[in-house]
Parts: C-alpha cells; structure tokens; sequence
C-alpha cells in the first residue's frame, strides 16, 4: 500500500502521509516512502512544501508492532550505518526536509508523537490545530529518541523542557508546545493555514527564499565571522540578478512578481 502522496500545484509541494488507519504510525514502509519523498521534493522546482498526515493525526510514532521483531533480531550495527550523509535512514525521515532547499511547513492534527514528533520537527515551521499533542514518546518503550531530534530540539526549546519531555514522555497539549518552542502557531484549520503560507512563499524570489534557508541554516551552526562572510556571499549572488530586479519592478509597478 501507498504510504505517502506527492503532489504538485501553483509551484507548491503537498506531501501527505497516508496510512490514516494507522495513525499514520511508521512502519519500515512508511520510513523510506517518506525518505523518498523528501528527495524527490528535493529534486523539484517546488517552491515551498506543505507536510501532513491524513486521518485523526499527523503522525503516532513508530509502529511497535512492526519494529518489535526489529528489536528481537538482535543486530543494532545497522543503527550506525550512515546511509544519508551524516544520518541512517530513521534519522533522515526528519533531516531529509532539512536538505529539502525551499521551505517546509507542516500541518499538524491529533498526535505528534516519538517518530511524528521529530518527523515534524524536520519542518522549517509547524501549525498546529488546538487539540493537537506533542510528545518525547521513547522514553515509555525504554529508548531515548534517535530520528533527528537531538539535532533539532535544542535549537527550538529551553533545556530544562527538553529534558522533561524527555525523561518523563508526557504529552503536551499544543498551547505548552506553542509555549517551548515546539510549533509556531495554532490554528483551527492548520491545512488550510499551512496552504496559505506556502502560497505566499512561493511568491517570494525563489532564489532570496533558498538562499535565506542555506543562511539560517548556517546562522543555527556555525559561528559569527562564518555566519556574516555567507550574509555577504549569499547577499552578493542576489543582487542585480534577475529575479531581484523582477522584485523591484513588480513594487514600483504595484504588482506581483512573475518568476520563470
């Protein structure tokens, strides 16, 4: 079965988790189907990235049923393999929306929990809708969470919230995770919102919106003098080139830019 949709319109990437029965829970399927289709995004002129789950929640964690005879087998030494530049494949089902190089919005409902959590988390922005819940899911199946979101949650939340969420694996409703750092807005609608966002991005210069992700990106991990000589070498590719001067002309002229 189908794990995942793609589609394409008005220059923005819907990507669709699509085991709603589930919970949209990651099973081995599901994990390379939304590896896969990070990379093909990646590889589109999409602009901006809508991400989302069908059903009652974006994403319920692993599916235990499916990994327990994972766990049985004994052999962890594929844990370590790097089969994505710095991550395995269960870490790139987060990092892989990172390298995607426009942004990536999601739009969250029902549970984000364990897997779905740091799944959502590989998004640039997250909406939540207000009965959404978030958690640090591993601790309760005695593990600590290894998909990413020890990369991703220290630049979001305060340590101290972090680490409860993590020791202890209790939810949060979505206004304590609007509160950490965990979303950045609620919305009653957050499909809706998300598509609208996404709608704006895509009307911005393509080549200023990758090149504000590769900066951020870089501001996030690298220190002062790094972070201002990429200021002024992303700033230099930008001006007088094409698109910034389609920019300029659609503000003097009172209209949108158009983008080939």
């Amino acid at each position: 079965m189908a794990r995942v949709s793609v589609e394409y319109q008005d220059n923005i990437a819907r990507v669709t988790l699509t085991r709603g029965d589930k919970m949209n829970a990651l099973d081995k399927a599901m994990i390379e189907a939304i590896v896969s289709a990070g990379q093909e995004v990646a590889a589109s002129d999409a602009r901006a990235v809508v991400l989302s789950g069908e059903g009652k929640s974006f994403c319920a964690g692993l599916d235990m049923a499916s990994f327990g005879a994972l766990a049985a087998g004994g052999d962890n030494n594929w844990i370590m393999e790097r089969t994505h530049e710095d991550a395995n494949l269960f870490q790139e089902v987060a990092l892989v929306w990172r390298r995607v190089k426009v942004p990536v919005i999601a739009a969250i409902q029902g549970a984000a929990y364990g897997g779905g959590l740091q799944l959502a988390l590989g998004a640039d922005i997250r909406i939540a809708a207000p009965a959404a819940k978030f958690s640090v899911m591993e601790m309760k199946w005695g593990l600590i969470p290894d998909m990413g979101g020890m990369v991703l949650l220290p630049h979001l939340m305060r340590s101290d919230a972090l680490r409860q969420m993590t020791y202890t694996a209790r939810p949060v409703d979505a206004n304590q995770a609007l509160t950490w750092g965990l979303v950045t807005s609620i919305s009653e609608d957050p499909l809706t919102e998300a598509l609208a966002l996404a709608e704006e991005i895509a009307g911005k210069s393509p080549s200023a919106i990758r090149a504000a992700k590769r900066l951020i990106d870089i501001a996030e991990s690298h220190g002062r003098q790094d972070v201002l000589l990429a200021e002024s070498a992303e700033q230099g590719k930008l001006i007088g080139g094409a698109e910034q001067m389609e920019v300029i002309a659609a503000n003097l002229q009172g209209r949108a830019p158009i983008f080939k």
